[in-house]
């Protein structure tokens, strides 16, 4: 197979061979199988970890890249996780802007407003990524993070608590399964051994020419299975109730001396407190013309309230009292002029229509309208 021809003297290089070597010592890992590549995210230049050991142990340390000014630290380094470093450094760069600027549509008054905060957030990130005006982008981004330090650490808080929710609500049902399993292992343990005991006993009673009741047996099984179960439900319920969450904090800030502000925030009022539920939305049925008693004096009702045959069935003599109470004031909301008079007029109404109708059939017209 032919080989490609140089170019100025210098030979082609495979793809993805600069990714293989080390820029400080010029280690391969082609020679070196083990060789682990690390980047700093102050100027994500990749070197091995033998150099970031052995040049960075001692404190920090200037970039050893030619060119690079940046001092660096060890324990910034990490493992790239995307291939391309642009995407690294862009990755980074975003979820930076996005810890200081994480308010929600719910905050804004409008929904200008609220696309004008994403619209400058998108330019601050665009300002870091592309090098414009880093300075002053960077001034603006510690301004707006030391005036909203509060909301910025109340949002971390609430995310830090949903996320310890979620873990937590996770492994209990994880050790939930566990329990469960476990219990149905000890349950089908316990059936086995029982039926074996059982078999045994039957053995032992025909081998002795005795006869075994079966009832006694059986009634047995069912007192020793019945005490297993009480105390897995015992332990199950104390195992629950050791399961408590914990209760995240905010992180700490620090005030800044520059005025930053957003418009168009939505005025911060704290949530009254929830009223009880209704499931009638404050809709009242109490009755308006009386008021029911909860005992009424008649001998008929004396009478019931010790017969057997009435009250052996858990019928109760208010049922009665609201019943013949809403009989008799039922009418009281209604007026039988008022309504023989409309009556009226709609019959009158309805002969005069009948009329007209006769007398256009009796001009000849072929139709009333």
């Amino acid at each position: 197979m032919s080989k490609a021809a140089p170019r100025n003297g210098v030979p082609p290089r495979r793809p993805g061979e600069d990714d293989e070597i080390c820029r400080v010592c010029k280690s391969s890992r082609y020679l070196n199988h083990d060789l682990h590549f690390l980047v700093n995210p102050e100027c994500y230049h990749k070197m091995c970890d033998s150099c970031v050991d052995r040049i960075f142990s001692t404190g920090p340390a200037p970039c050893p890249i030619a060119g690079c000014t940046r001092t660096l630290r060890k324990q910034r380094f990490r493992t790239q996780t995307f291939e391309d470093l642009k995407v690294e450094r862009e990755v980074d760069v975003r979820r930076k802007v996005a810890q200081v600027f994480n308010k929600e549509e719910s905050d804004f008054e409008t929904l200008r407003a609220y696309n004008n905060y994403l619209e400058e957030m998108e330019d601050v990130t665009f300002n870091l990524l592309q090098g414009i005006d880093v300075a002053a982008t960077e001034r603006k981004l510690a301004s707006y993070a030391a005036q909203s330090a509060p909301s910025i650490a109340q949002r971390d808080a609430k995310a830090a608590k949903e996320r310890n929710n979620q873990n937590a609500q996770q492994a209990a049902q994880k050790e939930q399964a566990l329990l469960n399993r476990s219990a149905a292992d000890r349950a089908s343990m316990t059936s086995i051994a029982e039926r074996e005991e059982s078999h045994k006993q039957s053995l032992d009673a025909l081998a002795a020419d005795h006869q075994i009741d079966t009832k006694v047996v059986l009634k047995k099984s069912t007192a020793r299975r019945t005490a297993a179960e009480k105390a897995r439900d015992r332990q199950r319920q104390q195992q629950q109730q050791q399961q408590q969450p914990q209760q995240p904090g905010g992180p700490d800030t620090a005030a800044d001396a520059e005025v930053y502000r957003i418009e168009g925030l939505r005025a911060v009022v704290e949530a009254p407190p929830e009223e009880p539920y209704d499931p009638f939305g404050g809709s009242s049925f109490a009755p308006s013309y009386y008021t029911l008693q909860p005992h009424y004096d008649h001998p008929w009702l004396d009478k019931a309230r010790t017969d057997p045959s009435i009250v052996a069935g858990g019928y109760d003599l208010r049922e009665y009292y609201q019943r013949t109470t809403l009989e008799a004031f039922a009418g009281l909301g209604c007026f039988l002029e008022e309504e023989m008079g409309e009556r009226e007029r709609g019959k009158e109404d309805g002969d005069g229509m009948v009329a007209t109708e006769g007398a256009a059939m009796a001009a000849g017209g072929d139709d009333v309208l």
